[in-house]
């Protein structure tokens, strides 16, 4: 039954702080849960240098996030670069997710590295653009939504031609896309409240040294439901694009 479903090829780009993988599991698993029990899924462990042969051989793609830094251009992930560039010029729905959104930026010619301004960790609101508004993933969705988001390393250019549909006060480049069915989005649609919490508590260290408060940054986590539904908007996307 599941040869009907569209094939969705999940690009697994590292895993999880130990701690938190042994409690709620790793990256590929909270996609698995955030997308449509309607698909057919199959995961390629892309920073062991596995990666699918041809993009046209999937009707949709996700690429996770990772603990690896783009800018730091490890062989495997210039060799899912690549990759990533063959789909968007085949067309396949694409979604990039942190280390994915940057990945998927540098693949086309963008510039990722640090960004200036340090991390940015915690529930935080993403305010989507004027051109968000037909976009065919982010159409309907409320104009400012709450995201959970960690990461150090931005894209800090966009690909020629990219179309910024998201933004906040910390990061100008939260969503974007490019061609007509590839997106990249700097925040984690897959994460749960209690995973962006058990985030907080792993980096609280870390997050002390920067001039954080982290059991602050712990008290202001919510829920994002908006952006958790995502991953259904992208789901109803790939069936969509593979019954047409």
């Amino acid at each position: 039954m599941s040869q009907s479903n569209p094939r969705v090829v999940i690009l697994k780009t590292g895993s999880t702080y130990p701690s938190i993988k042994e409690q709620f599991g790793d990256f590929d698993e909270w996609f698995v849960q955030g997308l449509s029990p309607g698909l057919d899924i199959t995961v390629f462990d892309a920073e062991a240098g596995d990666l699918p042969q041809d993009p046209a051989d999937w009707d949709g793609i996700v690429v996770t996030g990772s603990p690896a830094m783009v800018s730091d251009r490890e062989p495997w992930s210039e060799q899912a670069a690549a990759w990533l560039a063959q789909a968007v010029q085949k067309a396949i729905p694409l979604l990039g997710v942190c280390y994915g959104h940057q990945l998927l930026a540098h693949a086309l010619g963008g510039e990722v590295g640090y960004h200036p301004e340090g991390r940015e960790s915690g529930t935080r609101c993403v305010e989507l653009l004027h051109e968000a508004q037909d976009d065919p993933l982010f159409t309907g969705m409320p104009a400012s939504f709450r995201a959970q988001l960690t990461h150090k390393q931005s894209v800090l250019r966009l690909p020629a031609n990219a179309i910024l549909l998201g933004r906040n006060e910390f990061e100008p480049h939260q969503a974007f896309r490019v061609g007509r069915l590839a997106w990249g989005v700097q925040f984690h649609p897959e994460f749960s409240e209690a995973v962006m919490k058990a985030y907080l508590g792993v980096q609280a260290p870390d997050l002390e040294r920067e001039g954080f408060d982290p059991q602050a940054m712990r008290d202001s986590v919510t829920e994002a439901p908006e952006a958790a539904g995502l991953l259904e908007r992208f789901s109803a996307l790939v069936k969509k694009n593979t019954a047409d």
